[in-house]
């Protein structure tokens, strides 16, 4: 990462004390400091709404729990895949969002919905008390809705990172 133990002495500080002077870091209890911090060991009800082909990816693939989140409902309006299995789940219908969400209160959702439809959505999750977003979906949330927190995803435009990283380090090979 090209950075000094000073620097990330420096930045754990920020956090509070760790560790002994002249003697470093306990790495298991620092782990699980970081982890505290950072929020995994919470495991906040999560929603996944849209179940396509990017939706399923991230139900199958994406270890919520270690990442601080319990994946506990899918949702989808597409009628031929609502009742079919999606990992541990089953897809629900998009009709029974409110009830489902009034019954099990989630704190965050993954929208991997068309940019379309996304504003009515997070205005019917914004009113059941959904206050957080995992965003795929193009769609600016934070335009309508201030006190919430997003994580916009798009991968376009990691996709564009990746070809400057790549045409910069060819271009300095020659």
């Amino acid at each position: 990462m090209h950075l000094t133990a000073s620097q990330i002495r420096q930045d754990l500080n920020c956090f509070g004390g760790f560790g002994q002077q002249g003697y470093g870091y306990n790495v298991s209890e620092l782990r699980k400091e970081i982890g505290r911090i950072l929020g995994v060991d919470k495991h906040r009800k999560t929603i996944l709404i849209g179940a396509g082909n990017l939706g399923t990816a991230l139900a199958v693939h994406i270890n919520f729990e270690k990442s601080g989140c319990s994946l506990i409902g899918i949702f989808d309006s597409n009628k031929k895949i609502v009742g079919n299995p999606l990992g541990k789940l089953t897809i629900t219908d998009i009709d029974d969002l409110e009830k489902f969400c009034r019954e099990n209160k989630p704190e965050v959702a993954v929208l991997c919905i068309p940019k379309s439809v996304t504003k009515e959505i997070v205005d019917r999750l914004t009113e059941l008390g959904v206050r957080s977003f995992w965003n795929f979906s193009h769609y600016d949330i934070n335009v309508e809705h201030k006190n919430i927190i997003v994580e916009n995803v798009h991968l376009g435009d990691s996709l564009l990172t990746l070809s400057y990283g790549v045409n910069n380090n060819l271009d300095n090979d020659k």
